[in-house]
Parts: structure tokens; C-alpha cells; sequence
């Protein structure tokens, strides 16, 4: 099964709207065929290891990290390719929580007279499906809030530069985790600083065949249009503005025209903060996104940490320290006493360059 959830991780941040899957066909203790999900559309774990294990699978065991499928979609059910393989024992690390699933093809194998055990390594695949559980079971995706700082907690100095903190490798690893995501999400101060990108590039694009929904908040729709987000990079991204903002005059017409370059306008409830986080997130979840790097300034990554939606603080600590008068990730957060602090688990802490990442799950 850790074999299977290892082949799993080679469809991260490919698959969308699909989960990440992974299977593994052994008979007589022998690994005959192994396989993953890699592309929505494209074969499922299932029958990519079955169809490598060929004759084989007769009477043989798959390990799969998700219930394998019951219906038909862009492919075949998988229940009805491992039957037909006369696979006699299926090992499944976590129940689907998809409501199209959700039980059924546990017990379409179980009455067809296969052996069934699920809850195997099921910690491990509730934390690889933590956005896909998330959002069939909250309607939103996981976020992570993705950081580069200093050793006293600045991202910007007092002049608002903040080209470059960290080095290199750290930057390099940020696109890591970029290739990981399924949606970048950034307001519209960030937009208009740094005109990003918002892609993956380097070592961490290649062979990837989908780059992350690239998400842009600007509540009144009022970003220029110049920027690379709305010109080369239009295809694939989104701005999220409030309702009012797109309904009429000049708002209307700058929808308009972002629509017909091929950028897609959500238009969402607004809240004290902006664009209401709750809502974006629900949107995209909606859109299939299960995993979103949130690479914002303090203020929408407060809003969005005050609404209970950041899973996790990806921290890029460079060695430098900036003092008074520059820009604080945390000081929209407001003053908290001790006692009703937002706290954490560290989940890792590893030099990459000359700089630190920190990794924090933060509890709910």
C-alpha cells in the first residue's frame, strides 16, 4: 500500500478535477503490475496495473489507495475491470468520499464474491486526499498559505521591495509546490506589485500537463489590463471580484473585455475583507481544485486565515532581518492574547539554500 501511495504522488497537481490514485497488483507475494492515475480523462490506477498485469492478475490481490469507481465516466467503472481481471482480494486504504461512490463499489466487489479489507495505511491516504475529502466533505479545498520572510517576520522592506528575500533554492521549491497545486490564488496587491506569473516553471513543469487555475481577488475589478495575468497568460485565469463591481458601466465593460481575452470573472458575495474567502473557495471547489497555494500579502491571507480556511503555513525564512518600518506577514492578523494565539503542529524543518522552510499545519 505505501508502494501504491508513492505511485499515487506522480499524478500531484495533474490530475484535476480527478483524485491522485495509486494501485499495485501482487500475486503469490510477487508485484505483477503497478499503475497511476495521470490526467482526468485518462485511465484510473486500477486499470493501468491491471492491464500491466495482464494473465497475472487472475487470482491475485490489488492494493489500491482510493475505492475503486462503480460508474461510468470519462472512463469505465474500475470495479468492472477488476472482476473481469478475477482479482480475488482487494486491499483499499480509504473509502471514497465522493457521493457518486461513497460505498458503492466496496460493495458491488463484495457481492461478486471478492475479499474486501479497507483501512489500510488509511492515515497516509487521508493525508495525500486531504483537498479531495475536503472539498466532498466541506465544499472547499485545502489551502496552504505560502510565505517568503525574514527572521523577524517581514516580507517586504520599509520601501515595499521585496525582490528578493530568499534565494534561489528557495524559489526553486516554491515552484514545488506550485506543481502541486491545483489554483494559485493572490489579491490584487500582489497582482499589481510583482505582475506575476503565476506558473510553474523550470525542472518542477516538465511533463506536467496542467498548469494551476491562476486566481486573482480584486473586489472592485479594478486591476489595469496591461498586466502578463491578462494578456499571454489569459487562458487559465480568474478574477474574483464583488457582485456590484461587474453589474454595470465601466465594471460591466471590464468584464466584458477580460471575457474576451479569455479570463474568467467570478462574481461573489463581498465581505468586510473584500471578496468573501468562504465564497471563493466554494468556487473553487466547484472548479475541481482540491489543493490551493494561497501566495498573497498579509491582508487576504489574514482574511482568508480568519475565515478558517488555512490548512497549512508554508514559511520561506531567509537569514536577514529587516527591523522596524517593513512589512509584517502577520500584522493583519490583529493583536491576540496568549491564550487565543492561532496555533500549529510543525510538519517540517529543512534548510533549502541559504534559507529555511518551515512548514506548519494549523489547527482548526
Amino acid at each position: 500500500m505505501r508502494l501504491a501511495l508513492a505511485l499515487a504522488e506522480r499524478g500531484r497537481g495533474r490530475t484535476r478535477p480527478n483524485p491522485i490514485v495509486g494501485a499495485v497488483v501482487v500475486r503469490n507475494g510477487r508485484e505483477v503490475g503497478r499503475g497511476w492515475h495521470t490526467a482526468a480523462g485518462r485511465p484510473h490506477a486500477e486499470a493501468v496495473a491491471l492491464a500491466r498485469a495482464g494473465r497475472r492478475a487472475r487470482g491475485a490481490t490489488l492494493y489500491v489507495t482510493l475505492e475503486p469507481c462503480a460508474h461510468t465516466g470519462r472512463t469505465p467503472p474500475c470495479v468492472d475491470a477488476i472482476l473481469a481481471a478475477g482479482i480475488r482480494r482487494c486491499v483499499v486504504a480509504m473509502r471514497d468520499p465522493h457521493r457518486i461512490v461513497n460505498g458503492r463499489g466496496l460493495r458491488k466487489l463484495r457481492r461478486a464474491g471478492v475479499r474486501v479489507e479497507l483501512g489500510v495505511c488509511a492515515n497516509e491516504a487521508r493525508a495525500a486526499l486531504a483537498g479531495y475529502r475536503l472539498v466532498h466533505l466541506e465544499r472547499r479545498p485545502r489551502v496552504v498559505w505560502k510565505l517568503g520572510a525574514t527572521l523577524d517576520g517581514r516580507i517586504a522592506d520599509a520601501r515595499g521591495r521585496a525582490r528578493w528575500i530568499t534565494g534561489p533554492a528557495a524559489r526553486r521549491a516554491a515552484h514545488g509546490l506550485r506543481a502541486a497545486a491545483d489554483a494559485i490564488v493572490i489579491g490584487s496587491g500582489t497582482a499589481r506589485a510583482d505582475d506575476p506569473r503565476l506558473t510553474v516553471r523550470g525542472p518542477k513543469a516538465a511533463g506536467a500537463r496542467l498548469q494551476p487555475l491562476r486566481v486573482v481577488c480584486d473586489t472592485r475589478l479594478s486591476l489595469p489590463a496591461h498586466l502578463r495575468l491578462f494578456r499571454s497568460l489569459a487562458k487559465g485565469t480568474v478574477v474574483a471580484c464583488a457582485k456590484g463591481a461587474a453589474a454595470r458601466g465601466a465594471g460591466a465593460a471590464k468584464r466584458r473585455a477580460l471575457e474576451a481575452r479569455g479570463v474568467a470573472v467570478w462574481a461573489l458575495p463581498r465581505a468586510r475583507s473584500g471578496v468573501a474567502p468562504r465564497a471563493v473557495a466554494r468556487r473553487l471547489a466547484a472548479s475541481g481544485c482540491h489543493d490551493v497555494l494561497l501566495e498573497s500579502g498579509p491582508r487576504l491571507g489574514a482574511a482568508w486565515l480568519a475565515a478558517g480556511l488555512i490548512d497549512e503555513l508554508a514559511l520561506f525564512v531567509a537569514p536577514e532581518l529587516l527591523g522596524r518600518g517593513a512589512l509584517a506577514w502577520s500584522d493583519a492578523v490583529g493583536a491576540r492574547a496568549l491564550e487565543r494565539a492561532v496555533t500549529g503542529r510543525v510538519l517540517e524543518l529543512r534548510p533549502v539554500g541559504r534559507d529555511v522552510l518551515l512548514r506548519v499545519a494549523v489547527k482548526r
